[in-house]
């Protein structure tokens, strides 16, 4: 665990993803005022995981679907993808929600140096039009959880048996990049966007 200024940064490993998710709603829950914001950097064993407005629906093969309360659609979660849930006090810091996602694609747009884009009205980043990062956040009373999965070095395989993010046909990408390097540097683009 490390302390940046007042944000801490923790290295969770690979963790499951129901818990990791009941941790974060019992930490925006329970966090007031002084409590100081998290990022929290890990992986997920492989799972789907479907934003709370988008109908269940189960992909031809046996990775678990899980509803979360997160904005967004279906994506997934695995091995070698960077997860950077963003447990931070939007209202202490005055950043309304667009400006917080913006700030989240602008951190791994920093982060591959200009290679990547927006496309509007798809949140996440891409990489010559394939899908590279995605986001998907809750807010209540103003603090944000959730937050934005980067494809390091991960199997791109189960992407095929959705449609990411509700995108029929959406390519995904990857870095080809170390995975615990990668995160650090994403988490250290998100401290500085915030802090700016």
């Amino acid at each position: 665990m490390t302390l940046v200024e007042d944000i801490v940064v923790k290295r969770l490993g690979c963790v499951e993803y129901v818990p990791t998710w009941q941790a974060m709603r019992a930490f925006t829950r329970e966090r007031d005022e002084s409590t100081p914001d998290e990022l929290w950097l890990l992986e997920h064993p492989p799972v789907y995981t479907v934003g709370q407005g988008t109908p269940l629906s189960r992909p031809a093969n046996d990775i678990p679907v899980l509803k979360t309360d997160r904005g967004g659609d279906i994506t997934y979660h695995g091995p070698g993808q960077v997860v950077l849930y963003t447990l931070v006090d939007l209202a202490r810091r005055s950043i309304k929600v667009k400006r917080f996602v913006w700030l989240l694609e602008q951190s791994v747009i920093d982060l591959l140096d200009g290679r990547a884009e927006r496309k509007p009205g798809a949140p996440g980043v891409y990489v010559d039009g394939a899908k590279i990062a995605a986001l998907g956040i809750r807010v209540v009373r103003g603090r944000a959880y959730h937050g934005v999965a980067l494809n390091a070095d991960m199997d791109l395989a189960p992407f095929s048996a959705i449609d990411p993010c509700g995108y029929p046909g959406l390519r995904v990408t990857q870095m080809n990049a170390p995975v615990r390097e990668t995160g650090e540097h994403l988490a250290n683009r998100v401290i500085r966007n915030l802090d700016a």
